[in-house]
C-alpha cells in the first residue's frame, strides 16, 4: 500500500501586525533544526528494497558482454537488470512542446538500459537491487562489462573549433546586435579585448539525489527529491505508459537544488523500473560520485568580452560572444551574453552564443544559467576597461546606465541600479580606496577592493492553488509548490494573512504532493511571485463568495455592499465606515463549515486553455518591457604575497529585487547566492579527463566547495521597492546574487596583486609569477 506522507503541514510561530516584510521565523524551524524534517531517504517502507547503479567506463561505444553471475551470487540480491533483460521504456518526448512544460523534463535523451549504446563515461548500463544497500553496493562492483570503445569527442578546449551558433529564441542564446559593434570598436579611441574561460561545476546539494518508488498494479508513487514534481509525474507516466493520473509524487522536503534536481535523470527513471521488476518498494540513493556521473551541471565556457569606449567612458561597443559544451544526447545552451543584452548603454552591441557538441554526460541548469558565469566576462571587462580609462570602476557603469533596455529601447519595469551603488559604496567606504593596485597592505598580504553588477531576469509561471476557511478562523492553503530550503511556506503564510486579514498563525499550508493543486517548478527564481499571484487570486475568490453569503443573510451589515467597498481585516470583511462582520460569523449565519478560493483548471482541456494564455501573456510581455532583478556587490579580498593564496575578508551586497516579503529568509537567500559564487571564484572546478571523458574529483574530498573558514561575515541589503508589474511589487531573489560574484572577487585580486586572472578558478598558480 501507498503511505501518504506524515509529516504535519506546516504553520506559522504567533505574530501579530502586517505579516508580508516582517521578518517571520520559517514555518519548518524546528523540525528542521531538531532534525525531525523528513527528506526522500528517510521515508519507511516495509519490504523496502535497494538499488545501486553501474556505470560506463567508456565515453562512447557499445556494451559487447556483461556478465552478472558473481553479483547475481551475492547474498540478498533481487536483480540485476541491464539492457539484456530491462522491461521496455517508452522513449522521451522527441521535442519540446509549449503546451506541455514538462516535455523539457528529460536531462538526457537516452532511454536507459534500452539498448547496447553508450554515450558517455559513468552512464548507466545496470541495476543491482538487493536487500541491503550494502549488498547491492558490493554486487554493483562485481559486475563485470566488456565494450567496443568507438572515437569519442571529450576535450572542450580541443572542440571550441567545431562549436555552431546556438539555436533558439534569444531568452535561451542570448543573441543580440545593435550597429557594427565590431567597427565600431576598432575604432574606439580605449578599448579591450579579453578571452575568458570558466570549468564545468557541478551541483553538490547537501541532499543527494534520491528516489523511493512504489508500484501498485499500474499505479505508482515516487518519493522524490525533485524541483518539479509536475514534471516528475507527467514524465514518469510517459516513459512507463500510465496515466498521468495513477502517478504521485511526494517531496515535502528538499535538501538543496539549485537547478540540479528540476530536470529527471537517470537515477529517479531506474528505481521506478527497478521497483517494477523486483515487484516491491525499491530506494536508489545517489552517492556524491554518482551525481556527478548521472546529473548534468554547468557547462564550462570560453567567453570573449571586448570593450570600446571614448575617452570619457562612454560605451561605444560591447562585445560579447562565448562558447559552452552540450551533450551529444542532451544539454542547453549556457548564454553568457544574456545579461550583457541588458546591462549598459553601449552604442553598439554584438551578444552570439555557440555550443560545441561533445560526447558527454549533458550540461544543465545551475544557479542563473548563462549569467553566473557571463557577467564573470563582462564584469571584469568593464573593471579592465576602467584601469585603461583611469576611471573609478562604479563611475565607469554609472556613466553608461542605461533608462532604457539597450536593445530595442524597452522599458524597464523597475530598475534602481544606481541607489544600490549608492548605498553599497557607502556601507564599504569605497571612496577611500586608492585607485592603483598594490596600493594597500596588511602584513605580507596584499589587499585588494573590487565591485561588480548583479542581473538576473526572473521567470514566472502558472500555479493551481485551493485556499479554504474555516468556520473556526483557521486557513488552509494548497499547492504543490516546492520547499527547497528556502522558506517557501513561510512567505505563502505570509502573503495569505495579509490577503484575508487574518492572524498569520491561523494560516496552514500544504506543499510537496503532486496530489495537491498543480504547483510550478521551483526554478528561474520564480516560484514565489507565481504562487504568491494565484494566492491572492484564490483570496480574491474566497472573499467574494463571503460578500455574497453574507449579502444573502439577514441581518448582515454587508447587505448591498460591494467588494471593492470592503477590506480584509481581522479576520472578515469590513466597511470603511466600520461596519463588517467577521468570517466566523458570515460561515456561522449561512450554516457553512467552510468557504473555498480556487485558482487554476479542474480539466484537461482547461489547463490547455490555461496554458495557451499563459504563453501568449509571457509572449506579450517580454515584447513590451524588460524585468530584472539586479544588485552591486563589493569585495574585499586579501592575497598572500608569498603563496599566491586569496581569502576573501569582506563583502558588502546591495540588491534591488523589488519588495521584500520576509527579509529574514531573503537575506539568507541571496547570502547563500555569494557564497556559491565565491566558490566559483576560488575552487569549485569539475576535472575531466580530456582522454577518457571521466570525472576525476567526483567526490567533496575533491571538489572543494566553500566551507565556513572560506566566508567572511557577509552584509546584505536591498532596497525593498516593489516592482509595479508584479504580484506584491515581489520579483526573484533566488538567483541574482550568484551574479557578479566571481567578477567582484577577481577584479579585488586585481586590485592588490595588478594580476588580471581571466581563468576560473582563481588559485595561487595563476598569482604566482
Amino acid at each position: 500500500m501507498t503511505q501518504a506522507p506524515t509529516q504535519a503541514p506546516t504553520r506559522p510561530a504567533t505574530a501579530t501586525g502586517p505579516a508580508v516584510g516582517r521578518p517571520i521565523d520559517r514555518v519548518d524551524g524546528a523540525v528542521k533544526t531538531t532534525g525531525a524534517s523528513e527528506y526522500t531517504a528517510d521515508r519507511p517502507y516495509p519490504d523496502l528494497a535497494h538499488a545501486t547503479l553501474v556505470h560506463a567506463t567508456i565515453a562512447r561505444g557499445r556494451i559487447t558482454a556483461i556478465d552478472t553471475a558473481a553479483a547475481e551470487a551475492v547474498d540478498g540480491v533481487l536483480a540485476v537488470i541491464t539492457h539484456r533483460n530491462a522491461p521496455p521504456l517508452k522513449p522521451p518526448a522527441a521535442r519540446i512542446n509549449p503546451l506541455d512544460l514538462s516535455t523539457i523534463a528529460a536531462g538526457t535523451k537516452v532511454n536507459y538500459l534500452g539498448g547496447d549504446e553508450v554515450h558517455w563515461n559513468g552512464e548507466p548500463v545496470a541495476v543491482v537491487v538487493a536487500e541491503t544497500p550494502e549488498a547491492s553496493v558490493e554486487a554493483a562492483r562485481l559486475v563485470r562489462v566488456s565494450y567496443a570503445a568507438e572515437p569519442a569527442v571529450t576535450d572542450f578546449h580541443g572542440a571550441e573549433g567545431s562549436a555552431e551558433p546556438a539555436r533558439g529564441p534569444s531568452m535561451l542564446s542570448g543573441a543580440g546586435r545593435k550597429g557594427d559593434a565590431e567597427q565600431a570598436l576598432a575604432a574606439a579611441p580605449v578599448a579591450v579585448d579579453l578571452r575568458f574561460t570558466t570549468p564545468p561545476h557541478n551541483h553538490n546539494a547537501i541532499e543527494p539525489h534520491a528516489t523511493t518508488a512504489v508500484w501498485d498494479g499500474d499505479r505508482l508513487t515516487v518519493h522524490e527529491s525533485t524541483q518539479a514534481m509536475d514534471f516528475v509525474r507527467r514524465h514518469l507516466a510517459l516513459r512507463f505508459g500510465v496515466p498521468v493520473d495513477g502517478v504521485r509524487v511526494i517531496a515535502p522536503n528538499v535538501g538543496g537544488g539549485f537547478g540540479g534536481k528540476g530536470f529527471i535523470w537517470a537515477g529517479t527513471l531506474l528505481c521506478a523500473l527497478a521497483a517494477r521488476v523486483a515487484e516491491r518498494p525499491v530506494r536508489l540513493a545517489l552517492t556524491r560520485e554518482a551525481v556527478f556521473r548521472t546529473v548534468g551541471g554547468r557547462s564550462p565556457t570560453v567567453q570573449r568580452v571586448a570593450l570600446g569606449a571614448e575617452r570619457d567612458g562612454t560605451l561605444t561597443a560591447l562585445v560579447h560572444t562565448g562558447i559552452s559544451q552540450v551533450g551529444r544526447v542532451g544539454g542547453m545552451p549556457e548564454a553568457v551574453g544574456s545579461q550583457s543584452r541588458h546591462l549598459y548603454a553601449a552604442r553598439t552591441i554584438l551578444v552570439r552564443h555557440s555550443t560545441a557538441t561533445l560526447d558527454v554526460l549533458p550540461n544543465t541548469a545551475m544557479r542563473a544559467p548563462g549569467e553566473a558565469v557571463g557577467t564573470f566576462g563582462l564584469e571584469s571587462g568593464m573593471d579592465a576597461l576602467a584601469h585603461e580609462l583611469g576611471m573609478d570602476p562604479v563611475e565607469l557603469r554609472m556613466r553608461n546606465e542605461p533608462e532604457r533596455d539597450p536593445l530595442g529601447g524597452k522599458p524597464f519595469t523597475h530598475r534602481n541600479l544606481r541607489a544600490a551603488y549608492a548605498r553599497g559604496a557607502q556601507r564599504f567606504g569605497w571612496a577611500d580606496r586608492p585607485p592603483h593596485p598594490r596600493s594597500m597592505r596588511d602584513g605580507r598580504r596584499l589587499l585588494g577592493w573590487g565591485v561588480a553588477t548583479a542581473f538576473h531576469m526572473p521567470i514566472q509561471l502558472t500555479a493551481d492553488v485551493t485556499v479554504r476557511l474555516g468556520m473556526d478562523g483557521t486557513v488552509l492553503v494548497r499547492c504543490a509548490f516546492h520547499e527547497i530550503g528556502v522558506g517557501a511556506a513561510t512567505v505563502q503564510s505570509q502573503i495569505t494573512a495579509d490577503a484575508l486579514g487574518v492572524p498569520v498563525e491561523a494560516v496552514t499550508v500544504e506543499h510537496g504532493d503532486s496530489a495537491l493543486p498543480v504547483g510550478p517548478m521551483a526554478g528561474g527564481s520564480g516560484q514565489t511571485a507565481t504562487v504568491a499571484a494565484s494566492v491572492l487570486r484564490a483570496c480574491e475568490d474566497l472573499r467574494r463568495s463571503a460578500l455574497a453569503l453574507a449579502r444573502r443573510s439577514p441581518g448582515s451589515p454587508l447587505r448591498g455592499r460591494r467588494i471593492d467597498e470592503l477590506a480584509a481585516r481581522d479576520g472578515g470583511l469590513f466597511a470603511a465606515d466600520g461596519s463588517g462582520e467577521t468570517y466566523a460569523e458570515i460561515l456561522a449565519r449561512a450554516g457553512r463549515p467552510s468557504l473555498e478560493g480556487r485558482v487554476g483548471a479542474r480539466t484537461s482541456v482547461g489547463r490547455v486553455a490555461g496554458q495557451v494564455r499563459f504563453l501568449a501573456g509571457m509572449v506579450n510581455d517580454q515584447r513590451r518591457q524588460v524585468r530584472a532583478a539586479t544588485g552591486a556587490h563589493f569585495c574585499e579580498v586579501a592575497v598572500d604575497e608569498d603563496t599566491g593564496e586569496v581569502r576573501v575578508t569582506r563583502w558588502v551586497a546591495v540588491f534591488d529585487v523589488g519588495r521584500v516579503i520576509n527579509p529574514k529568509t531573503a537575506s539568507s537567500q541571496l547570502r547563500g547566492g555569494i557564497v556559491m559564487g565565491i566558490g566559483a571564484a576560488l575552487s569549485e572546478e569539475t576535472l575531466v579527463d580530456p582522454a577518457s571523458g571521466r570525472i576525476v574529483n567526483a567526490s567533496l574530498a575533491d571538489y572543494h566547495v566553500p566551507v565556513q573558514a572560506d566566508v567572511p561575515a557577509i552584509d546584505v541589503s536591498y532596497l525593498d521597492e516593489p516592482d509595479p508589474t508584479t504580484p506584491l511589487g515581489l520579483l526573484g531573489v533566488g538567483e541574482v546574487s550568484i551574479t557578479g560574484v566571481a567578477a567582484a572577487v577577481a577584479n579585488a585580486v586585481h586590485h592588490a596583486t595588478g594580476v588580471r586572472v581571466r581563468d576560473l578558478p582563481i588559485t595561487p598558480d595563476r598569482l604566482l609569477l
